[in-house]
């Protein structure tokens, strides 16, 4: 799943998309302390993006503490970032839960609804950003 793809019509930029992927990496036990990520002009190639994106992303995870550089040489993981990685991201993933549970509420989904998108989603073999399958996306025209 790590840094293969990016998803440039979503919501969230690009960048931070990248920085979101390499903390989901960390947190996940995927990257490991000491770990070097991608060169910033091979992720850019890769995902098809602009150089430029990658560094600003990767110079964003280097001030939050989660990576360092070693110039000329490439990026790493820093150590003892996996605790807070992946606090980080459960606490951004339950707000957001939150916020669409309530969200689906305010609109007069029911729970079996928001069960079925969960389970679906949990067996889609999908990336992050990646665009919602159609199997999840049917689920929309349930009544109830």
């Amino acid at each position: 799943m790590t840094l293969t793809s990016i998803n440039i019509n979503s919501s969230i930029s690009v960048y931070v998309q990248i920085e979101n992927l390499v903390q989901f990496a960390i947190a996940s036990g995927e990257f490991k302390a000491g770990d070097q990520l991608p060169s910033v002009k091979e992720l850019g190639k890769t995902l098809g993006i602009n150089f430029n994106t990658v560094a600003k992303a990767y110079r964003d995870l280097e001030i939050m503490g989660l990576i360092y550089t070693r110039r000329g040489v490439g990026c790493y993981v820093n150590k003892g970032v996996e605790a807070k990685c992946r606090e980080v991201c459960r606490k951004r993933i339950v707000e957001r839960l939150h916020e669409v549970i309530q969200e689906a509420n305010a609109a007069g989904l029911t729970k079996k609804v928001l069960s079925d998108v969960v389970n679906k989603s949990y067996a889609s073999d999908s990336a992050p950003y990646d665009e919602v399958p159609a199997s999840v996306m049917a689920i929309s025209k349930q009544k109830k």
